[in-house]
């Protein structure tokens, strides 16, 4: 293989490959249209999914539950639950300790996302084949929720309600659409 060494210019006629390892935005796989893809035995590579854990904080008798929701009709990727999750955990335990609080995410991933991966270079027109044989490699898993459905929800007592409330907007913006919070008393 030619490899150039420090200040001499690249042979005429070599072609450089670069095929995008990074995934398409979410914004790309917001809309969830079409019928799930969801049945996972028919696929060798399946991803593992990024969601930590489901639960945080210890479960016991708490004063409010806060919930977090869509207002509408979304698909959301596994990485942006995960890091809405961490996000309102992470604020809440600060102020209320790992014993102060319960949270529990309401959705799981089950739709695999798939994507058919393109070469970006010069040239390469001719060794990839467009649309033909198109149908993708599963890249990712998503959530689809429908509009009014709770993602998450989270415990709390009196002295700790507006924390939990604040962490739980600050989450939103890691979620796709428009998030909205309802606060119920449990007593």
């Amino acid at each position: 293989m030619y490899t150039p060494t420090k200040g001499q210019p690249l042979k005429y006629g070599v072609l450089i490959l670069l095929i995008n390892g990074d995934m398409m935005h979410g914004a790309n796989y917001s809309r969830g249209n079409g019928q799930p893809y969801t049945r996972k035995q028919y696929i060798k590579g399946k991803p593992q999914i990024k969601i930590a854990k489901f639960q945080g904080g210890q479960a016991g008798d708490y004063d409010y539950r806060i919930e977090l929701y869509l207002n509408e009709k979304i698909q959301i990727r596994h990485m942006a639950i995960e890091s809405a999750r961490l996000a309102a955990n992470k604020a809440v335990e600060k102020v209320a300790g790992e014993t102060g609080y319960f949270s529990k995410l309401r959705i799981y991933p089950h739709v695999l996302l798939r994507e058919n991966k393109m070469i970006a270079a010069a040239g390469a027109d001719r060794l990839q084949e467009g649309m033909r044989r198109a149908f993708g490699k599963a890249v990712s898993l998503a959530a689809r929720v429908k509009a009014g459905q709770i993602i998450m929800e989270m415990h709390v007592k009196k002295e700790h309600l507006e924390v939990a409330k604040k962490s739980l907007h600050d989450c939103c913006v890691k979620l796709p659409g428009t998030p909205s919070i309802k606060v119920f008393p449990l007593k």
